[in-house]
């Protein structure tokens, strides 16, 4: 297939420069671009013949989420750039993670697309008859990640949205990716299937949440914990809340189930005045409803 653009060739997008700069907002909920990006090395996501400008933007995002920033694209369907391959909502399905459209390389067949790496891999939802290596990403990873930190490059290849890869392009590879999916439906979008492979990589290589549970509020001491039984026992004993015999048991199983909470001082605190507001809340009630002559509520 003939292209006109030079194999390898990257290709810039001027328009896109601008909102790349650190300090433009990037779109998305949860993005900080006050954050810096992760720019260690990572596999190359080889997309073969994409056929939804849609898609690629798409693909461009799920890198961006786990730190992928290299992307080859053989023969796209629409061209890249030419053909609208960049207007045609790649950049807005990007959300954002245009320096990585920005910096696509365009191959004009997946062996030109690998010609320069040192261990590929090809992704697959069909038995292919090869005598190749089968794994998860979750078992491929980790070999990845020692190639790659070892100054290997690597890359994965994508396949075509309707029919993958063909089995002359999976004979590229030195393995072959699939995913534990429902064997009954097993195909995966294009975007899902480079997701679910940077997930793989970015928590093999170390990657952490963006943020992680905040609680100032220190773990309750086991005074404030047994204060709080005490009361709470002691007002339900008053309401006759444990039958003849039953107090000890109930009162064990009540404490296992309060114990399981793990409480923080806050907690603690806060659980306390829920059981004193039941306590004291209706009392509190008549009392008002005395004073203003209205006529006292049952409890019934």
């Amino acid at each position: 297939m003939s292209l006109p653009i030079a194999p390898g060739h990257p290709v810039p997008d001027a328009s896109l420069i601008a909102k790349t700069r650190p300090d433009f907002p990037m779109t998305g909920s949860g993005t900080d671009r006050t954050r810096p990006a992760v720019q260690a090395a990572a596999p190359i996501v080889i997309l073969v013949e994409p056929q939804l400008a849609e898609n690629i933007g798409m693909c461009a995002r799920a890198m961006a989420n786990f730190g992928l920033s290299e992307m080859r694209l053989v023969a796209p369907r629409d061209g890249w750039p030419s053909g609208g391959g960049l207007k045609k909502g790649a950049t807005a399905a990007a959300s954002g993670a245009t320096h990585i459209l920005e910096n696509a390389r365009l191959f004009a067949s997946a062996a030109e697309a690998v010609a320069d790496l040192n261990h590929v891999l090809a992704t697959t939802a069909r038995e292919r008859g090869q005598m190749k290596r089968v794994l998860t990403p979750a078992e491929a990873m980790p070999e990845v990640a020692g190639r790659v930190g070892g100054g290997e490059r690597v890359g994965i290849l994508f396949g075509r949205e309707r029919i993958g890869l063909t089995n002359e392009e999976i004979s590229l590879a030195d393995a072959i990716l699939t995913f534990p999916v429902n064997p009954a439906f097993a195909s995966l979008n294009l975007a899902q299937a480079v997701l679910l492979n940077g997930y793989e990589w970015f928590k093999t290589t170390g990657g952490e949440p963006p943020f992680r549970e905040n609680n100032p509020s220190p773990p309750a001491k086991r005074e404030m914990i047994l204060s709080m039984f005490d009361y709470l026992e002691s007002e339900l004993d008053l309401c006759g809340f444990f039958p003849p015999g039953k107090k000890p048991v109930m009162t064990a199983n009540l404490r296992d189930i309060l114990h399981r909470l793990d409480m923080t001082e806050q907690e603690a605190r806060t659980l306390r005045g829920v059981f004193k507001s039941l306590v004291e809340g209706p009392k509190k009630a008549r009392l008002l409803a005395r004073q203003a002559g209205e006529p006292e509520q049952s409890e019934d």
